[in-house]
């Protein structure tokens, strides 16, 4: 899986939210390379939970001593995203909405820039992150990582690799690998309106993840604030 695309050994930065997916990348890349786990604040109503939730993941195996510190990096994008926003809101949309409706403008554009830069200055050649397959969104594609890939290594004269080892793999395969690497799944965070550190439950990122755990054959462990919608 990630073996064929990573060298052992070399350094990585990998936009990590304390979600499913960038967690267990995290857990993946580090067998054969230095990470560097990068947390990227652009003002989302979401953003205190999730690094919280990411402080305490870090602290467990297997990532404990395997993995760098976490970076915390900003870039308000308030002046962007109007106050009436959902996102800065913290009202997300509903349990059974499509993934269009969460779409953020921009988002993997502005956490490529604001990593890229950090990259640069510690001389990382590669970030990762982990989308996976049939997402929807013009900045997930093949097409935007070359060319974010290249612009950055232009503007920063720095060779950056932008790596996303998990798109051919849906969120059923990443809790099979998390358990294979023995990630505490029950820790990570994947929620839109997280209530005093626990997943709402209500919103179409607890769906994913419950739905997940279910087409793997395995219980959710996961700490809801209160009943899935049926």
């Amino acid at each position: 899986m990630v073996e064929d695309h990573f060298r052992e050994g070399q350094a990585t930065a990998v936009l990590c939210s304390a979600g499913l997916d960038s967690a267990v990348l995290v857990a993946d890349l580090s067998r054969t390379a230095r990470v560097t786990p990068v947390y990227v604040s652009v003002g989302l109503a979401w953003e205190p939970a999730e690094r919280r939730a990411l402080a305490r993941l870090l602290t467990r195996p297997p990532f404990d001593g395997r993995v760098d510190p976490p970076v915390s990096l900003t870039v308000d994008m308030r002046d962007v995203y109007p106050s009436t926003h959902w996102a800065v809101r913290g009202e997300p949309p509903a349990f059974d909405t499509p993934d269009e409706d969460v779409y953020l403008v921009g988002r993997n554009l502005v956490l490529l820039a604001k990593a890229a830069v950090f990259c640069c200055q510690r001389r990382i050649p590669r970030i990762a992150l982990g989308p996976l397959a049939g997402n929807p969104f013009p900045d997930a594609t093949p097409a935007f990582f070359s060319a974010m890939a290249r612009a950055a290594s232009l503007g920063l004269d720095h060779a950056i690799e932008i790596a996303t080892p998990y798109s051919a793999l849906h969120k059923v395969d990443v809790v099979r690998r998390g358990l294979e690497l023995g990630v505490p799944l029950d820790l990570t965070l994947s929620c839109m309106n997280p209530q005093e550190d626990l997943h709402c439950g209500q919103c179409s990122k607890c769906r994913e993840r419950h739905d997940a755990f279910v087409d793997a054959g395995l219980d959710d462990s996961t700490r809801y604030a209160g009943p899935l919608p049926r």
